[in-house]
């Protein structure tokens, strides 16, 4: 099983395939994907990288604060999704 990273201050610009690059000189990149806004399929400006645990840590360290296309990206182990109350309509 792979662990989860956050990638934060994504381009607007930034792809999928852009993310996987990125990560993919740190080791084996199980998922990679872009947040995007539903209404206009633009990125929300974050993504989640999922990777093996040993070329995680060490991606984590490498990428946090590295520029990707032209912004310091923010890089740390995502934390996992708090369950959020039913929406009253």
């Amino acid at each position: 099983m792979g662990k989860n990273i956050y990638v934060g201050n994504l381009s607007y610009s930034s792809t999928d395939e852009d993310l996987r690059a990125a990560f993919e000189q740190y080791g084996e990149v199980l998922s990679a994907r872009v947040i995007t806004d539903r209404d206009t399929g633009r990125s929300r400006g974050f993504g989640f990288v999922e990777m093996d645990e040993g070329a995680a840590d060490e991606a984590i360290q490498a990428m946090n604060g590295s520029e990707l296309q032209g912004r310091a990206l923010r890089v740390n182990e995502a934390r996992p999704r708090q369950p959020r109350p039913p929406r009253n309509w």
